[in-house]
């Protein structure tokens, strides 16, 4: 992708404005970059890309309306040579996994961002991917872990909310004895022993979010 009058052109979206406002720093301070646009929202991302045309575009995951892997994947369906980069501070081996899976190029938190984020950008824009060590792990160890199937999904997010599995068989259209054996199943792929910690470890590793 070219680089108009030298410069590496940056979109960032993020819900809050001081993070855009401290990317906008970190960034304007290289020689050969700038940031040309600003979203706030999945849904403000993809018009701004559309009207910007960056180079680059640095997305969090965790966005009203429209989430992040859902702007990048949109993004990408307009335009196949997209280079998105996630900054987040979600870590979880799901969240790596729906980033990358979405079309993401690089993943980058935001607690590293002031020794990652400049290089990670360069190196998107030269058309290559990045996948520290620390990331490539958690996909490793998404890969080793049993996968939820979609009803175990929908019931952990009811279990999430409170209920209990008489009110999540009504909800589903499903028994509560079925219920009670896709509990069973979570328990055992998500290596717990009772609801509570069922759901953190999924929080955790971004299979569900609390909102």
């Amino acid at each position: 992708m070219a680089v108009a009058n030298g410069l590496i052109r940056v979109l960032c979206v993020d819900d809050h404005r001081l993070m855009r406002e401290g990317v906008a720093r970190i960034v304007g301070v290289q020689p050969d970059m700038e940031v040309v646009a600003e979203a706030s929202n999945g849904e403000d991302a993809v018009t701004q890309f559309l009207a910007a045309r960056p180079d680059v575009t640095l997305m969090d995951l965790q966005l009203p309306d429209t989430s992040g892997p859902e702007a990048i994947r949109r993004i990408r369906q307009l335009d196949r040579s997209a280079r998105i980069i996630v900054l987040t501070m979600y870590r979880g081996d799901e969240d790596v996994h729906r980033a990358f899976d979405a079309g993401a190029m690089g993943y980058v938190l935001k607690d590293t961002i002031s020794d990652d984020l400049i290089h990670v950008i360069r190196e998107v824009h030269a058309g290559r991917s990045v996948v520290t060590s620390e990331i490539q792990q958690a996909l490793d160890e998404r890969a080793r872990r049993p996968a939820l199937s979609t009803r175990e999904w929908q019931v952990l997010e009811l279990v999430a909310e409170g209920m209990r599995n008489k009110e999540i068989a009504a909800a589903l259209g499903i028994s509560a004895d079925t219920v009670g054996m896709h509990v069973k199943n979570l328990y055992t792929k998500l290596n717990v022993h009772d609801r509570t910690a069922a759901v953190a470890k999924a929080i955790r590793r971004g299979i569900i979010r609390i909102q």
